[in-house]
């Protein structure tokens, strides 16, 4: 394998521009050879600064880049597919950022063609399995240090959403970070996704129902519960309770120094994700790079993109119905056994 990876970003937006300077400033082994974004101005802004990176507008153009030898995508969900199968065709490492593809039907043609391919090409980018937290928290479930786990309870909590954030978006682009944390989690398939639909908040736009309760279950009977509030207008907090049978064990809690002065006390929130898990992208992105200059991937494969499209396909038809839906899953392939 080559010794550097010289890597293609694909999407020039806020998560694409996030990764470029992390590219280019934190991370070992890795280097930007090529943004491509529609938007060709934004292109060549964000490569200001990088010697050698070259600005395009077209995802093919890049691939055939003989100067690329891999490849992370970080544009809108829904153009992910076409580029996967070029890149797979080319049999070059991809990071994907989440999702995989929209849908589990989408999702499912990316791993029949890596399983063709006979072997792991794609890591998606669900960076929460990455935080220190969660690491801490994954690594007392699996050495049963508290018994078995029982039950974990999620919250996720948004300042604000920006415009065009629909009701299914709560599903789709949120509590997708949390079907793939109990699964992280648990090592488990989840087999069921309902959605109750309570008392709303006035500052949620028209047309989206906030905040939602989400209940899910796996396949030994781990429950589990997320609150989804996308308005909650305080800040960005992502927390988890676990419960065991031997203690609890919080995560995501407040951050910070916690003062007391004049009467009043407290600290502070973090205003959005990059705050948050900025430390967990770094992870995420050096594990990326480190696995593959040796020819695998460090994090979650396609197998985990397919499995939470087939969790959010399941939450947004609970959404509308209201009743507990199974998740639908094909027979797992060897490759990701």
């Amino acid at each position: 394998m080559t010794e550097t990876l010289r890597v293609a970003v694909i999407g020039a937006g806020r998560m694409g521009a996030d990764h470029i300077q992390r590219l280019n400033k934190r991370i070992h082994g890795a280097e930007v050879a090529a943004v491509v974004d529609v938007d060709l101005a934004r292109a060549q802004a964000a490569i200001q600064g990088i010697p050698g990176a070259v600005a395009l507008a077209d995802a093919e153009e890049a691939l055939n880049n003989g100067d690329v030898n891999a490849v992370l995508i970080a544009t809108p969900g829904f153009l992910h597919e076409d580029i996967l199968l070029k890149a797979l065709a080319r049999d070059i490492p991809i990071l994907c950022e989440k999702p995989l593809t929209p849908d589990a039907a989408s999702s499912w043609k990316i791993v029949e063609a890596e399983v063709a391919l006979g072997h792991k090409r794609i890591q998606v980018g669900f960076m929460r399995r990455f935080d220190a937290e969660y690491a801490t928290l994954g690594s007392i479930i699996r050495n049963h240090e508290l018994g078995e786990l029982l039950m974990l309870h999620h919250q996720h909590r948004n300042p604000s959403t920006p415009e065009g954030f629909t009701n299914e978006m709560l599903i789709n682009d949120s509590v997708v970070h949390e079907f793939d944390a109990i699964r992280f989690f648990t090592g488990e398939e989840i087999t069921s996704v309902q959605v109750r639909l309570g008392k709303a908040t006035r500052n949620a736009p028209n047309g989206q129902h906030d905040p939602q309760h989400v209940l899910l279950e796996t396949e030994s009977g781990v429950l589990a519960d997320v609150e989804i509030y996308v308005n909650a207008k305080f800040g960005y907090e992502v927390a988890t309770q676990a419960s065991f049978e031997d203690g609890i064990v919080s995560i995501g809690g407040d951050k910070g120094p916690y003062t007391r002065s004049s009467g009043r006390w407290g600290g502070n929130v973090t205003p959005g994700f990059e705050e948050r898990f900025g430390a967990a992208y770094d992870v995420e992105i050096q594990s990326w790079v480190d696995a593959a200059l040796k020819g695998g991937i460090g994090g979650p494969s396609a197998w985990d993109g397919y499995a939470t499209a087939a969790c959010c396909e399941a939450g947004v038809e609970a959404q509308k119905n209201g009743e507990k839906v199974a998740v639908k899953l094909a027979a797992k392939p060897d490759l990701y056994k």
